[in-house]
């Protein structure tokens, strides 16, 4: 069995699931999302991400983060700080000494709904259905969640590859 950390980077909103993944079984475990005071300077808001995501893996002990890569179709003000966050949220689990996948949008969506062009209320269906017990409110912890299982799925894969 391994715990997983899926995360959605973002700035105002960063979005956090943990399961665990056992074979083909998924289990939910926790799932929120951390919102950085926005009157707080950019180096606090980062420093905020980083405290944040520390204190849920020290408290869930996950072995392993899954991050998604973010697509930014903003203005450069606002991917350069997505960047930012997204550079936190990277190296945070990181730093704490866990493997850290990184999973395109498209893929995250096609490996819960089946689809790389699905809506966002189609994951959060898929989720829900693969996850009964999960407590989400709002797209961004069950982003993260989607993210999660995503990288159950990938990693089981990559492990069958190498022991065929």
């Amino acid at each position: 069995m391994v715990r997983i950390i899926g995360i959605d980077p973002g700035l105002r909103r960063c979005g956090w699931g943990i399961i665990e993944s056992e074979g083909n079984r998924l289990r939910f475990v926790a799932c929120g999302t951390l919102t950085p005071p926005i009157e707080l300077s950019l180096a606090e808001r980062l420093s905020h991400l980083h405290a944040g995501l520390r204190s849920l893996i020290e408290l869930h002990r996950p072995e392993e983060a899954a991050v998604e890569e973010t697509f930014v179709n903003a203005g450069p003000r606002s991917a350069l700080q997505l960047g930012q966050a997204r550079g936190v949220v990277l190296m945070t689990p990181a730093l704490m000494g866990l493997k850290v996948g990184e999973y395109a949008a498209n893929l995250v969506k096609k490996s819960v709904v089946g689809t790389g062009h699905a809506e966002k209320t189609q994951v959060q269906l898929m989720v829900k259905t693969l996850l009964p017990t999960a407590d989400f409110k709002g797209a961004d912890a069950a982003d993260a969640l989607a993210i999660a299982i995503c990288h159950a799925n990938h990693r089981t894969f990559a492990a069958l590859r190498v022991s065929a």
